[in-house]
């Protein structure tokens, strides 16, 4: 665990890595994106057409593009801005989505109750203060709007965890520790990047939520559907222990 660092910190990290990051990405995003998230965020997400949509924490931008798509109106804002520099690089001119560069905790370029839907997709867990980024997202919201999250799953991807193996290199059981150590830790993504992510508990998140003043209706923990096994038969794996959670609340 690292101690006083902050969300500036992952800032500078995301900015480094946000080539790297956007080369990994379709226009389904990556694969776990694709297999685990997608299904889960559209299917809890439903009909969006003329919806105001606020995809907090959009990244190189792909699922603002699918709901511009689909026919939301889409803001879009992310606190890398390099990484906001890629998104509106890769959107097409036709898809009139307002990006903005911004910290999801701390966003008073945008004014209140100014959305129906709220997605944020594997950002919260980049934030050292999810508390306001939590609050931000209810002022933002429209009365009854729906806030829909996606992070790590905090009970499995803890600061230290990883795969027990054999000599051989087989796949024992997925070792999870330090789990009620709450703030900063850093985890490898690709060959050198070592990215900071905030723990904190499943607790810490439902507490907050409700102290917020959401009612949470629906969580879900994605695993892979039978047809993606066809395809990837690796994923199997995925039904040892969750990946992802995924939150669906409404104001």
């Amino acid at each position: 665990m690292k101690q006083n660092v902050g969300t500036e910190e992952a800032i500078k990290r995301w900015d480094a890595f946000a080539d790297t990051y956007s080369k990994n990405h379709t226009e389904q995003g990556d694969l776990h994106k694709e297999v685990f998230l997608n299904p889960t965020l559209f299917s809890l997400m439903g009909d969006v057409k003329n919806k105001k949509v606020l995809d907090a924490g959009c990244g190189e931008g792909y699922l603002s593009r699918i709901l511009s798509k689909s026919g939301s109106i889409v803001t879009a804002v992310d606190y890398s801005p390099i990484m906001i520099e890629i998104a509106k690089g890769r959107t097409p001119k036709d898809l009139l989505i307002d990006y903005r560069q911004g910290n999801c905790e701390e966003l008073n370029i945008l004014e209140d109750e100014s959305f129906d839907l709220i997605v944020s997709n594997m950002v919260i867990h980049d934030l050292a203060n999810y508390e306001k980024a939590f609050q931000e997202m209810y002022r933002l919201l429209v009365d009854g709007g729906s806030f829909i999250f996606s992070i790590l799953h905090p009970c499995f991807v803890t600061p230290e965890c990883g795969w027990e193996k054999t000599e051989s290199g087989e796949k024992l059981h997925w070792n999870v520790d330090k789990y009620f150590h709450e703030g900063a830790y850093e985890q490898g993504l690709g060959d050198k990047e070592k990215m900071l992510f905030f723990h904190r508990t499943l607790t810490s998140y439902i507490n907050t939520l409700i102290k917020t003043g959401f009612v949470l209706e629906s969580i879900e923990e994605p695993k892979p559907s039978i047809e993606i096994l066809k395809k990837h038969p690796s994923f199997e794996e995925d039904f040892r222990c969750a990946d992802f959670i995924v939150f669906k609340l409404k104001k």
